[in-house]
């Protein structure tokens, strides 16, 4: 926790927070609160959020995002910030690997001073679940949803594993045979792009980047008959 720590003690010289992600929001202030500090030592950051559930996270604590990009993905936080951002310091609590590059470097290059710092970690779990498994080789699914890059990724690897125990050597080939006559559903245009990259295909792709909107996208796929 050194580096988020060390960003805690030093709140009062950032102009922004952004959070993007539910886990964002708990993790950060999990450890404001471990500090011995609270709400009140925000003063006059603002804070911006990614996505509605981002905020209702940040609702729970008693506070509003002052920033809501139009469109539930990190690029839009970066294309619609309503500030100018040369000269502004940022706090980026993220993901410890596997986190979005793109942020910091677009940040960065309009002149804000970001400061990223892990907050928390996702793992990839060591083996798929038998009935997961199960539905797999069965060939027993209609839908696989993926709710971002990182879930595609560990999908793959666990595939992977369990394809090489059973002596499958192609195994992209064996993936895509593998889910022949499932629907590949995203949430939006970066997890599609990994999809695309790991798995050939996407068939679904939510509108609105939520599960929300990917459980919508998917009612409509169905209810033209699909």
């Amino acid at each position: 926790w050194e580096d988020l720590d060390r960003a805690i003690a030093n709140l009062s010289t950032f102009d922004w927070l952004i959070l993007t992600s539910g886990n964002a929001v708990n993790y950060f202030f999990n450890r404001l609160m471990a500090q011995g500090k609270d709400i009140g030592n925000l003063g006059g950051i603002k804070i911006a959020v990614v996505g509605e559930k981002t905020a209702q996270t940040l609702n729970k604590r008693n506070l509003q995002p002052d920033f809501i990009p139009p469109n539930f993905v990190a690029d839009s936080l970066v294309e619609n910030f309503p500030e100018q951002l040369a000269g502004k310091h940022v706090l980026f609590p993220r993901v410890e690997s596997g986190g979005r590059e793109v942020l910091v470097k677009e940040f960065t290059s309009k002149g804000a001073e970001v400061v990223e710092v892990p907050a928390y970690q996702s793992c990839c779990p060591s083996t798929i679940p038998p009935e997961a498994e199960l539905a797999l080789q069965s060939r027993n699914l209609d839908v696989i949803t993926f709710a971002s890059s990182k879930t595609v990724k560990f999908f793959c690897q666990l595939v992977e594993k369990t394809l090489a125990k059973n002596g499958n050597d192609n195994q992209f080939q064996v993936i895509k045979d593998l889910l022949q006559g499932v629907f590949i559903a995203s949430i939006g245009p970066q997890t599609s792009k990994t999809c695309l990259s790991l798995i050939g295909r996407v068939d679904i792709e939510a509108q609105e980047y939520t599960l929300d909107g990917l459980t919508q996208a998917i009612i409509r796929r169905y209810g033209n008959g699909q």
